[in-house]
């Protein structure tokens, strides 16, 4: 086990060096950078924008400044934001919490509201109900975030005025309702697709297990029904669930980009396409590896969990 985790370790930290890399690259080969809004603008001459590129180090070979950043960013040093001057790991810590906020929001509702429909679609395979959730769920899939958050709008804030169209709270008012009245819109949209995704993996998942010899001896052992299902079809069924909890986890991530957007929520996916739009390198490259982080730990904890839950996959 220890032989697996550390082979899996190691994996996802060359593969984290290699995005770093090559993200790095892609930023600062970009046609513009941090100074062309400057040199639009007209109100700083070339000597002016010479001596700012120098004391950010932009004059700099590509790689010496990626190895300078990379070594930095080791000892916890991320940078500044090219915008204000505040620490990169600053500028994302404020903006984690909304985003984390509207995540969990999304992956709960995905999670209860697939496994049902999955679990419900496999045991009443064909039926108009399953047939339902398949068509729904293909639908789901096809429709695009920012489409679907724009007609959430339209529809539950401009005609019916129910929801609020963005922002995470009303300006002097932080209560915990508010908090949640404008939290459901931008995690139902989050949640869409989401939930078909947790459908059709649960409903495969369920059908495969049902199937199995050891259901149909505990059937001929005159066990209940319910208790056939939950613990010996459930369980094993949520099994290969985990190992899609980690593969989600960009997919949620790239959503959540989407629905911040949109409903101009203040967290990283708005920071995100901020930062981008001013060419702030330091606070898109932190969010980048950030992001990458979090998605090679999920990927490592699932890879884990299915280790200690299925000896049979472990090496060593």
């Amino acid at each position: 086990m220890a032989r697996y985790v550390a082979n899996r370790l190691a994996q996802a930290i060359m593969l984290l060096v290699i995005v770093s890399a090559i993200g790095f690259a892609i930023l600062h080969l970009a046609p513009g950078g941090p100074l062309s809004q400057f040199a639009v603008s007209g109100q700083m001459t070339q000597e002016d924008l010479d001596r700012v590129t120098r004391q950010l180090g932009l004059d700099r070979p590509l790689p010496i400044q990626y190895l300078d950043w990379f070594g930095r960013m080791l000892k916890g040093d991320w940078g500044k934001s090219y915008r204000d001057g505040e620490a990169v790991l600053s500028v994302i810590s404020s903006h984690l919490g909304a985003t984390l906020e509207l995540m969990a929001t999304a992956t709960i509702i995905a999670v209860l509201l697939g496994c049902w429909i999955g679990i419900l679609g496999a045991l009443r395979r064909y039926s108009v109900f399953d047939t339902l959730a398949t068509v729904g769920a293909m639908i789901a899939l096809s429709i695009p975030t920012f489409w679907f958050g724009l007609v959430t709008i339209y529809v539950f804030s401009v005609k019916l005025g129910w929801l609020p169209a963005g922002n995470r709270q009303t300006v002097g008012d932080g209560s915990f309702l508010d908090l949640l009245h404008h939290l459901i819109a931008p995690a139902m949209v989050l949640a869409l697709v989401e939930t078909a995704m947790w459908g059709r993996f649960m409903r495969s998942s369920m059908l495969e297990v049902i199937n199995q010899d050891y259901i149909r001896t505990a059937r001929a052992k005159g066990l209940p029904e319910w208790r056939i299902l939950t613990v010996h079809g459930l369980r094993n069924a949520l099994l290969p669930m985990i190992t899609v909890a980690g593969l989600q986890f960009p997919t949620l991530l790239g959503g959540a980009l989407v629905a911040e957007t949109v409903f101009t929520w203040p967290g990283m996916g708005r920071l995100f396409l901020d930062s981008i739009g001013y060419r702030d390198y330091p606070v898109v490259m932190g969010i980048l590896m950030f992001s990458a982080t979090m998605v090679l730990i999920g990927s490592l904890l699932a890879d884990i969990l299915y280790a200690v839950v299925d000896p049979r996959i472990r090496v060593g």
